[in-house]
């Protein structure tokens, strides 16, 4: 499907922003070539209440910029319900689609629409923009997270039709864990990884160590599935 232009566009991209400014022009950047080619129609900015630049960047954007009430599961939910496009793409505000991307995803709308694949929502492959030893092996074990329990997180992407989207009720008004709770309601069979890589920023991980952020984010899950209130996990989150 390389090199293929679609028309009209179909991709609305939702991006939940609270005090992004420092990593927001990256995403927006990387997005500039799918919105050249046809296969983005427009990127909304879904902001909490930041207190930075994030308005002015959006506004210099050209984004669609919606104001909403702090929590990303009620800033996506925010964005996806001013989308126009057919298919919605929810991305966090420091993660950057690798070149070639686009291609891809409009390749996975083309075959779920002429029907040669069931409906389905898809994902990109998560990366991290740091090197050495520790980064590789955060991303093996989110692919084998994947793999094993079909669980990809949002900090890698979903690719969904606006029509799938609504059936599953949208995203929740959480503030944590608003992606572990819409993929949970996706059957297997409907979640497609792609190769492209979803490049998050590292300095979460930098800045608290890889094995402290790693158990952190395992707890988290752990205390989730024992149904701990998402307003709790936000906080130790950070």
């Amino acid at each position: 499907m390389k090199g293929k232009r679609y028309s009209p566009p179909m991709i609305s991209v939702v991006i939940p922003t609270f005090n992004a400014a420092p990593t927001l022009v990256h995403t927006l950047s990387a997005l500039v070539p799918a919105v050249v080619d046809g296969v983005v129609q427009e990127a909304i900015i879904a902001d909490g209440g930041s207190t930075d630049d994030t308005s002015v960047i959006a506004d210099a954007a050209g984004t669609h910029l919606v104001q909403s009430e702090r929590g990303r599961g009620t800033q996506l939910d925010a964005g996806a319900a001013i989308a126009k496009g057919d298919w919605l793409l929810f991305l966090h505000a420091d993660t950057v689609l690798e070149p070639g991307w686009a291609d891809e995803a409009a390749s996975f709308i083309e075959r779920v629409g002429s029907g040669r694949r069931k409906q389905a929502a898809a994902y990109f492959r998560f990366s991290l923009d740091d090197d050495g030893f520790m980064p590789r092996l955060v991303e093996m074990l989110v692919s084998l997270r994947c793999a094993l329990f079909a669980l990809p997180y949002g900090d890698q992407g979903l690719l969904i039709s606006r029509a799938h989207y609504a059936r599953l009720g949208g995203f929740r008004p959480l503030p944590l864990m608003e992606d572990v709770d819409l993929v949970r309601r996706l059957k297997r069979r409907e979640l497609v990884g792609l190769k492209s890589r979803a490049v998050t920023s590292a300095q979460r991980y930098r800045t608290e160590g890889y094995f402290s952020r790693g158990f952190r984010n395992l707890g988290l899950m752990v205390l989730y599935y024992l149904r701990v209130p998402p307003r709790y996990l936000a906080r130790l989150y950070g």
